[in-house]
């Protein structure tokens, strides 16, 4: 019993020139890329490190740059340390990465599903019709309590992301969001900050993705994982490959429970935990979810020599 956990980043860590000391520290980083690339029909290690950021911040292309990143720098961790985590989760998008490390879903497959994930997230709803907000210093029973009031068939809007206490996500159709926006700010919200995306991801409106990724999943062989995964949809622990397949077709139209996700950990013993991807945003999470818990982040070498270091 290790006590470890290792969380994956989602979408929104990306940058161009990400991993640049990681790429030059460690050779497995090259090549983890180039196995997406011969996936994916493009280099896209070329894209992470020259850009243009205008492409990288599309979202078919962000996906599996960040996807590959985090594999890349688990990869990184295992030449360091020899450690295996206990449990794997990931933040929307890097729950395919914590599935590729806990061994149910090759990274070429996860490459190419989650390319086909960030096309369909994006046209499931015309631009300008969706938006997300995040809503900073309101409880999550007042934040629900908002939405359902400014809710309807015509008008969707909802939580989507429970990110920690104090932090939660609402999306939905544009109008009903900023509606309801509006009610957070007088209902003592500390700050409500648009979301710099056009598509309302996590809610009913991204059904037709779900309908999409099933198909996907025809023609993808999901194993068993070796490790077990925390589901963003229900909270728990999981490793049975149909379970795995059944959760992930929901993720996309379904809320991110985070918070959630994070204390089950919490309960399950681990005391441990590191950020494997780029950017710090899980890090920050977790203090807001318990203080009192340590997580090393992995983007830059001297992170990751010395998550190992301490680890061991």
């Amino acid at each position: 019993m290790t006590g470890l956990a290792f969380l994956f980043p989602g979408q929104g860590s990306q940058s161009v020139g990400m991993l640049k000391g990681a790429h030059e520290a460690y050779p497995v980083v090259g090549e983890t890329f180039e196995e997406s690339s011969e996936a994916l029909g493009y280099d896209l290690w070329q894209l992470v490190s020259e850009g243009p950021e205008g492409q990288l911040t599309l979202t078919e292309f962000t996906q599996p740059a960040i996807l590959t990143s985090s594999v890349a720098l688990y990869r990184c961790w295992r030449q360091e340390q020899g450690w295996e985590p206990e449990f794997v989760a990931g933040h929307s998008l890097g729950e395919y990465s914590a599935l590729v490390v806990a061994g149910s879903l090759s990274l070429a497959d996860a490459a190419r599903l989650v390319q086909t994930r960030g096309k369909a997230m994006q046209s499931a709803v015309p631009a300008g019709e969706g938006a997300m907000a995040a809503v900073l210093g309101l409880s999550d029973a007042v934040i629900d309590e908002i939405c359902v009031t400014h809710c309807d068939d015509d008008a969707y809007v909802g939580a989507v992301n429970y990110n920690s206490p104090g932090q939660v996500v609402i999306a939905g159709h544009a109008e009903a969001v900023s509606a309801a926006c509006d009610f957070m700010k007088d209902a003592g919200a500390r700050r409500v900050l648009p979301l710099p995306v056009s598509a309302p991801f996590h809610t009913p409106l991204m059904q037709p993705v779900a309908a999409v990724m099933a198909e996907a999943f025809q023609s993808i062989q999901l194993k068993d994982a070796q490790v077990t995964v925390i589901s963003n949809v229900d909270a728990q622990p999981h490793r049975k490959a149909t379970e795995i397949r059944r959760l992930l077709v929901r993720q996309v139209a379904e809320p991110v429970m985070w918070t959630q996700c994070v204390l089950t950990l919490l309960q399950a013993g681990c005391t441990r935990f590191v950020e494997c991807g780029p950017g710090k945003v899980l890090t920050g999470l977790l203090r807001r979810i318990d203080k009192q818990v340590d997580c090393a982040p992995l983007e830059e070498p001297d992170g990751l020599r010395a998550a190992a270091a301490q680890h061991e």
